[in-house]
């Protein structure tokens, strides 16, 4: 099958849904089929050999934060371009309502369409402002996919559709087997050591980190060899000045950390917390956890819930509790037998969003997208006169 996927945002900075493409891209040429991935990218950067740059894009504040996109007459003429030489059998465009790449290959494409939405957005000034449009570009989809039940609510509730839910998936093979980074995680055992592990943004409140950061303050005391590990963007000394200065060398930052040494940061851990108090349609970094064999420990929210089968592959602890997050962690460290439970059912729950299984599951939305079509160009007349 030619397959073409659109990404809406730069590949020049990191991001979720660039990944996602770059992986879902991946797995498909890795079952057999011939995929080209058109994205916003400088034409030096460096890029897979099936990534097509479409210029540099643009920063633009959208949906709480800064989107890096491309849009305009040059954004158009070269999705066109890149349509007609692929001769696609089916299209597929990643979050279409952004103004960017997938919504003009959307407004551009003559066959089937098939659009994934990532986020739970319900609204937005650019959406609101573009109504018409919108409704144009909805209506040109084939078929629609949600990453997540929230996102796929949204479908059903704000825009007049349903979806396929397909989670994200993980590259087990990259995750599973890798060596913790020298030192890590230590010893543990009862009443003594343990390594908790964090990975994001600290300085952002719906990650949660302080209510982490309260139970580490709290357990440390009772347990000498206690340390945190904290991975992500932000400033060293922001980060240790939330600490009591006799508890800051038995917190190690490592700052950004690249996607190829993830996997060994989070090997690096007994514990890995998702202290997140809200906004998060799936919790892609608990499926990299359980990948790397680390037991979870995140807060009871409805995505990570869904993610962790009700806490079966993962501990739940009530959101913003820090108390009892403090328990969870005591009970966990305590416990070894426990981690390898939770462990054991995090690696049979890990297989279900491995990404060959997911890119089969991709692969059956696009066939039926195919059939919907049966083989029938769009009427593209409209495009041509906007």
């Amino acid at each position: 099958m030619r397959i073409g996927i659109v990404c809406p945002y730069s590949f020049d900075v990191p991001g979720g849904v660039q990944n996602h493409v770059v992986d879902l891209a991946e797995a498909l040429i890795g079952l057999g089929h011939q995929v080209s991935v058109l994205a916003p990218a400088d034409e030096d950067s460096p890029l897979p050999p099936y990534v097509v740059a479409a210029g540099r894009a643009v920063p633009l504040p959208y949906n709480g934060s800064v989107a890096r996109i491309a849009f305009g007459p040059v954004s158009t003429a070269r999705v066109r371009r890149w349509i007609n030489r692929g001769d696609f059998d089916v299209l597929h465009v990643h979050e279409p309502l952004t103004p960017s790449l997938s919504m003009l290959a959307v407004l551009c494409a003559r066959g089937p369409v098939v659009a994934t939405f990532h986020t739970a957005m319900t609204r937005s000034r650019v959406l609101s402002a573009a109504q018409g449009m919108l409704r144009i570009v909805l209506e040109r989809t084939t078929a629609r996919i949600a990453v997540s039940a929230l996102a796929r609510k949204v479908q059903v509730e704000h825009l007049d559709g349903g979806a396929v839910e397909i989670p994200n998936g993980v590259t087990v093979s990259r995750f599973a087997g890798v060596e913790p980074l020298p030192g890590w995680p230590g010893e543990c055992g009862p009443g003594t050591g343990g390594t908790l592990g964090f990975l994001g943004r600290f300085t952002e409140p719906r990650k949660g980190f302080p209510i982490l950061r309260d139970a580490f303050v709290a357990l440390a005391p009772h347990r000498p060899g206690l340390r945190l590990l904290v991975a992500g963007p932000g400033d060293r000394e922001d980060l240790y000045a939330q600490f009591p200065a006799g508890l800051r060398d038995r917190v190690t930052f490592l700052g950004l950390v690249p996607e190829a040494d993830k996997p060994r940061m989070l090997r690096s851990v007994h514990l890995y917390v998702a202290p997140n108090t809200g906004g998060e349609s799936f919790g892609m970094i608990l499926t990299e956890a359980l990948a790397a064999g680390t037991t979870v420990v995140a807060s009871d929210l409805d995505a990570f819930r869904r993610v962790l089968d009700g806490g079966r592959a993962g501990r739940l602890f009530p959101t913003g509790d820090a108390v009892a997050l403090r328990t969870a962690l005591t009970e966990l460290l305590d416990d070894a037998d426990q981690r390898a439970a939770l462990t054991a059912c995090g690696d049979q729950v890990v297989a279900g969003f491995d990404w060959p299984v997911v890119a089969r599951r991709v692969l059956e939305v696009y066939a039926a997208a195919i059939e919907a079509t049966d083989g029938r160009v769009i009427d593209q007349e409209w495009v041509e006169l906007g």
